[in-house]
């Protein structure tokens, strides 16, 4: 879905599709895969229009099509620490209307998703490299809250947490002091993520394109790759189970 401005368009009624997504929006706390399409509906809830309509049916036909879907911690697996791992990406510039990047982020617990988000960056980041490292920084508060709360309930972890992300300049931005001056205008409150990997309670992993996690949250995706990002999520048919 490339969603615009419809300013031409067949209105459709505000108060039906305002509270059809919000009973998206609060799928979303158990459907991961489907953040990034509701996600962008969200930005016409102003102004909704009759294809924005037909977005949101196609969004409730998926969801019709997958009710036996869920996501599982999975049992049988016996650990003496429990892993936490976060993978972060960034569609660069895919907001047709503003222009700004869509970016999300996922933790697993020992394979196992527990935190997710999807959403479009509130900062005009200047390229690929530096949209993916501001959201870093932001997915690095969610995952150390995760961490504090796991310590909190008596739980080993593994150190030091992993975030795996797909852009080497924007591991080496984080590392590499000399990178400054192509960064120096990012706020000071995103080098929060160049703070806590110098103190190494955080390690910046390069991790494919191929296998990242959270594209099925931040950009527009082919059915075969869909699905297949869906398993490694975690999303699975409860049916076939037994």
């Amino acid at each position: 879905m490339k969603l615009i401005r419809d300013e031409s368009g067949e209105v459709v009624n505000e108060t039906i599709f305002n509270h059809i997504v919000g009973s998206l929006r609060y799928l979303c706390n158990s459907i991961p895969e489907m953040s990034f399409g509701v996600g962008l509906i969200s930005r016409f809830m102003s102004s909704p229009k009759r294809s924005l309509m037909l977005a949101m049916k196609r969004v409730l036909r998926y969801i019709q099509g997958t009710s036996d879907y869920g996501v599982l911690f999975p049992d049988g697996e016996q650990h003496s620490e429990l892993e936490l791992i976060g993978f972060v990406d960034s569609g660069y510039g895919r907001d047709l209307v503003e222009r700004k990047s869509t970016s999300g982020y996922i933790c697993l617990l020992n394979k196992a998703s527990i935190s997710w988000c999807s959403k479009k960056q509130f900062v005009d980041a200047l390229s690929s490299c530096e949209a993916k490292y501001i959201f870093g920084s932001f997915a690095t508060c969610q995952a150390m809250w995760l961490v504090e709360l796991l310590r909190e309930l008596k739980v080993s972890m593994k150190a030091p947490l992993e975030l795996r992300i797909d852009n080497i300049f924007a591991i080496n931005m984080s590392k590499n002091p000399i990178s400054h001056g192509r960064s120096r205008h990012i706020e000071i409150r995103f080098n929060f993520l160049r703070d806590l990997v110098n103190k190494e309670r955080v390690a910046l992993v390069y991790w494919k394109t191929d296998l990242q996690l959270v594209d099925a949250m931040t950009k527009v995706l082919k059915n075969d790759r869909f699905e297949g990002l869906r398993k490694l999520i975690g999303v699975i048919s409860l049916k076939h189970l037994t």
